[in-house]
């Protein structure tokens, strides 16, 4: 079982940026793939971000490609999404999600078992 908290979202201005933080808990963490989604109002959740569990494999949307990075600290258990050059487009709930994996990535939000609670982030004009 893992759970996954996330942290690090909020308000910030367009060009800005923000560091968003998954602290999961689980003893075979190390084990598991994490992925980054998120959900603008109205809109279906979408992939951002993948990283294996290794971290030397990752993934990005075209959208944040060049914007954002993922990186994880598996002594810390925690995943980390750097967020760059944020827009307007870029608000949504973000939330992190956990799959056991010791292959690649996934961006299909079906194969992800366990997810956080959501942490918003908001880019104004």
């Amino acid at each position: 079982q893992v759970q996954l908290v996330e942290s690090g979202g909020g308000l910030v201005q367009a060009g800005g940026s923000l560091r968003l933080s998954c602290a999961a808990s689980g003893r075979t963490w190390s084990r598991y793939a994490v992925g980054w989604f998120r959900q603008a109002p109205g809109k279906e959740r979408e992939f951002v971000a993948a990283i294996n569990w290794s971290g030397y494999s990752t993934d990005y949307a075209d959208s944040v490609k060049g914007r954002f990075a993922i990186s994880r600290d598996n002594a810390k258990i925690t995943v980390y999404l750097q967020m760059n050059s944020l827009k307007p487009e870029d608000t949504a709930v973000y939330y992190c999600a956990a799959r056991y994996s010791q292959g690649g990535v996934s961006l299909i939000e079906s194969e992800y078992a366990y997810w956080g609670q959501g942490t918003q982030v908001t880019v104004s004009s």
